[in-house]
Order: C-alpha cells, then sequence, then structure tokens
C-alpha cells in the first residue's frame, strides 16, 4: 500500500491545484458568471414583482451591500495571494475591482431613478443636503478613475509607480463606503452588519500595514 502523503506534503500540493486552476482559461469566464449572478437574480426579482412592498428600497440596499462585498473581496485578494502562496490570484483581482465599480454604478442608479427619478437638479440638491449620500457619492466619484485605468494600455501609460499611487485612494474608498453603509443603517439601528465589514476591512487594511512595515525590515 502507498503511504498517505504527510500534511507537510499535502498542504504545497493543494496549493499547486489551486494554483493551476486558477491559471485555467476557465477560471476567467467562471468568476465572471458568479460576480454577475447577484445582479441576475436581483433583475429577476424586480422584474417578477419579488423585492417585496418597497422594491426601491430593496434594490437600492442590495445593490448597495453587494458593492461592499465586491469591495471586501478585492482587498482581501493580496492578503490571500501572499499567505496561501497563491500568485495567480492576481490575475481575477481586475475582474473583481471592475465589478465592484459596476455595483457600486449599479447602487448610484438605482437611487438616481428609483429615488430621485432621474431629475438631474434634485439628486445634486439632495447630494448636498444629505452627508450618507454626499459620501457614497465621494467613493463613486474616486472609484471611478480606479476603473478607467484598471486596463494595462492605462498602466502603461500612467507608469507603474503612478498607477499604484493612483490605486492606493481604494483604502480611502473603504473608509467612505463603511461610513456610508453606517449612516444607511443607523436609521434602523442595525449596526451588526456595519460591525461585521468593519472588522473584515480593518483586518485586511491592518494586514497590509504589517505587510509593508515587514518587508521594510532588514
Amino acid at each position: 500500500m502507498n503511504a498517505s502523503p504527510r500534511p507537510s506534503q499535502a498542504a504545497p500540493r493543494r496549493a499547486q491545484g489551486v494554483q493551476r486552476a486558477l491559471l485555467h482559461p476557465l477560471a476567467k469566464p467562471v468568476l465572471f458568471v458568479l460576480a454577475l449572478l447577484p445582479w441576475t437574480w436581483l433583475v429577476w426579482r424586480a422584474a417578477t414583482d419579488g423585492l417585496g412592498p418597497n422594491p426601491a428600497e430593496a434594490l437600492i440596499r442590495s445593490t448597495g451591500d453587494w458593492t461592499l462585498r465586491f469591495l471586501c473581496i478585492t482587498l482581501a485578494v493580496t492578503p490571500l495571494r501572499v499567505m496561501a502562496g497563491l500568485p495567480a490570484l492576481a490575475r481575477l483581482r481586475r475582474m473583481l475591482g471592475l465589478f465592484t465599480y459596476f455595483y457600486a454604478v449599479s447602487h448610484f442608479l438605482s437611487y438616481s431613478g428609483f429615488d430621485m427619478g432621474l431629475d438631474v437638479a434634485d439628486i445634486a440638491r439632495d447630494i448636498a443636503k444629505r452627508p450618507f449620500i454626499l459620501v457614497g457619492f465621494s467613493a463613486l466619484v474616486l472609484l471611478t478613475p480606479l476603473a478607467a485605468t484598471s486596463f494595462n494600455r492605462a498602466i502603461r501609460a500612467l507608469g507603474v509607480r503612478r498607477w499604484q499611487a493612483l490605486h492606493r485612494a481604494v483604502y480611502v474608498i473603504a473608509g467612505l463606503a463603511l461610513l456610508h453603509f453606517f449612516w444607511m443603517r443607523a436609521g434602523k439601528n442595525n449596526f451588526g452588519e456595519v460591525a461585521v465589514y468593519a472588522a473584515i476591512v480593518g483586518v485586511l487594511l491592518g494586514w497590509r500595514v504589517w505587510y509593508f512595515l515587514n518587508k521594510k525590515r532588514p
């Protein structure tokens, strides 16, 4: 009988298997389909009157929730890549970031269309009047150049250092998104979800600080 692999040998083998799966040509199409499923489900529920008594609010909140979820998933790519030894994860980060922007735009369009009737003047007044909308809109504005420069041609045009400096704005965006989420939940005294997302973002950003400081040590 063949001896079963030791735990120290099994872990690298599993990592190699995951690495091969991430490098497979189907990895990106599968991720695209999975990332689009929540939006497809929301559209289906909206078309079949399945969003409850207040479909506009349900759509606005759901697209906002998925924006924050995809932001957390995108921020988690680098820690997972480093700690699990899976460099191929980096090839999926761009798509995850673009889906974060996709859900953020869907969130804003849901608010603009259902709450404000696509009236630009009313939207502008509402953004200026209500701080939580101003914070959310600011996050979307900051996210736009990141999405626009997420392609190889933009990286070459900007240069790697300037591109990296621009994309560090994602940390500010994460803070604004959390504040927006907190204010949205404050009216209903529902802070449980806020605490969970704040803890996740705090751990992911804290890991980056720890990793940066350790890299600087001789």
